[in-house]
């Protein structure tokens, strides 16, 4: 009975000074807002619009924007960008509303997947593929420079590009859209480099994608379960290692694909074994990690969202993407419910608190390079 006793009084103490320990609620939430990245509708904003909300009241770490509102009717310029003087108008005012470095990204690759179109005064881009078989350093350098220009005019510090992952043809998400520089690691690591080399001269920060490799996954994670155990290399790790090595990689955003070369239980972006261990352990890398949306099916289907976001983050992740423009549909509030989310986690002893604080100092270094020019 005397042992019984013992237990429990020790293991009230740890809860307790687990509790002692923690911050006030609104430090957590603020740091819990932080790790987020999130979409909106309307191409101009308001003191009381969503995007209002988002980045002045709750301070969430990034904004993501999109052209095509896909919960919407997914047609040209029905979401954030329609022209380039609305984009910069829209850009400023949420840096305004900020009260700290606020990363504004956009997927904007080139060709097949650029947010920045030429129907809104942006000047034409080139596909990855092509870049990389012309295979001429001049000539990606001066795509990517005029590329990345334009994202800075326009108020957009975060492109959520390269792509380095290996073509594939087959690949329905990346290869068949043109959006993978090689076959050839090296090629990949070369052409990637020089893309980020012109986006930095700019002030524009690049985001690896999509970690460990997603080249060779015939099936698209927007709309369900991905296993590539069978088709997956190592090599596809092989950019990765290069750029990180070289110092180029600001953000990295992890896959949904599920590889039990890796991890016999999770996919990539809730993976521990994935994120700590192989990208940040034998990677070396620790930098921001961002994952694609948390809303895919790949990970909707398999888990409740605050399971994901709780697995997210004790992996590794540093910013979660929920982007509000897919199949799920857009919901106002999300981003708070998510915060709270997070924040009960925490309370809970689910998360840990130097969790947190990894991802916020993570964070507040990325910030700091909107300020310099690399």
């Amino acid at each position: 009975m005397k042992r019984i006793l013992l237990t429990l009084a020790i293991a009230l103490l740890a809860a307790g000074s687990l509790f002692a320990q923690l911050p006030p609620d609104s430090v957590i939430r603020r740091y819990a807002a932080g790790m987020l990245m999130v979409g909106f509708k309307g191409d101009s904003v308001t003191e009381d619009c969503d995007a209002a909300r988002y980045v002045r009241d709750l301070k969430v770490g990034a904004i993501v924007l999109f052209d095509i509102d896909m919960t919407g009717d997914a047609t040209i310029g029905s979401r954030n960008i329609t022209s380039k003087e609305r984009l910069t108008r829209m850009t400023a005012q949420l840096r305004a509303w900020a009260d700290y470095p606020l990363l504004i990204a956009t997927d904007q690759e080139g060709g097949k997947v650029a947010r920045l179109k030429p129907q809104y005064g942006f000047l034409p881009t080139q596909t990855a593929e092509y870049l990389g078989t012309v295979d001429n350093e001049d000539t990606t350098r001066y795509y990517a420079a005029r590329l990345s220009r334009e994202m800075r005019e326009a108020g957009v510090n975060v492109n959520l590009a390269p792509v380095v992952d290996v073509l594939n043809h087959d690949c329905a998400a990346v290869g068949h859209y043109l959006r993978c520089f090689s076959v050839d690691p090296q090629v990949i690591a070369r052409h990637a480099g020089w893309f980020i080399d012109e986006s930095r001269r700019q002030g524009v920060l690049c985001t690896l994608k999509h970690f460990p490799g997603h080249g060779n996954a015939i099936d698209d994670s927007h709309y369900g379960f991905v296993d590539v155990t069978n088709a997956w290399t190592p090599r596809e790790l092989e950019p990765f290692r290069i750029l990180i090595d070289e110092g180029k990689a600001d953000l990295i955003m992890t896959a949904h694909l599920f590889n039990r070369q890796i991890d016999e239980d999770y996919p990539a972006t809730l993976s521990d074994k994935t994120i700590n261990g192989l990208l940040r352990g034998e990677l070396g890398y620790d930098g921001v990690v961002v994952t694609d949306d948390l809303y895919m099916q790949a990970i909707r289907n398999q888990y409740s969202i605050s399971t994901a976001l709780e697995l997210a983050i004790n992996a590794g992740a540093d910013l979660i993407c929920v982007g509000n423009n897919i199949s799920t549909g857009f919901e106002a509030d999300r981003p708070f419910k998510l915060v709270d989310m997070i924040v009960t986690s925490v309370k809970e002893g689910r998360i840990p608190w130097e969790r947190m604080e990894q991802s916020h100092q993570r964070l507040l270094k990325l910030g700091k390079k909107l300020t310099t020019k690399n």
